[in-house]
């Protein structure tokens, strides 16, 4: 009988020592992949951010220029960059 009692007393010692890194470790993780999917969708959003400002700031230059290709490279140019900081800043992490 006393080796089984020891033998739990051993094991629940054991599965103590197991478990608390893991425990550690899952709060790690979290917070890593937290930030990890933060840092994916401002990313993300930024990209977006810099389609729809050079679009948008392509469309506004050629309407500005007239027609001419100076005005809708400059205007997407611009948008393109404005959309990307826009963009960025919408999901701080």
């Amino acid at each position: 009988m006393r080796g089984i009692g020891a033998g739990f007393g051993v094991a629940a010692a054991v599965l103590m020592a197991v478990a608390t890194p893991q425990t550690a470790q899952a709060n790690g993780y979290w917070y890593h992949h937290h930030y990890y999917r933060c840092r994916v969708n401002q990313h993300q959003h930024a990209v977006a951010g810099t389609v729809i400002g050079a679009v948008a700031g392509g469309l506004i230059g050629n309407a500005i220029g007239h027609g001419r290709a100076g005005g809708t490279i400059v205007g997407a140019g611009v948008g393109a960059v404005a959309g990307h900081q826009i963009g960025k800043n919408t999901h701080p992490c």
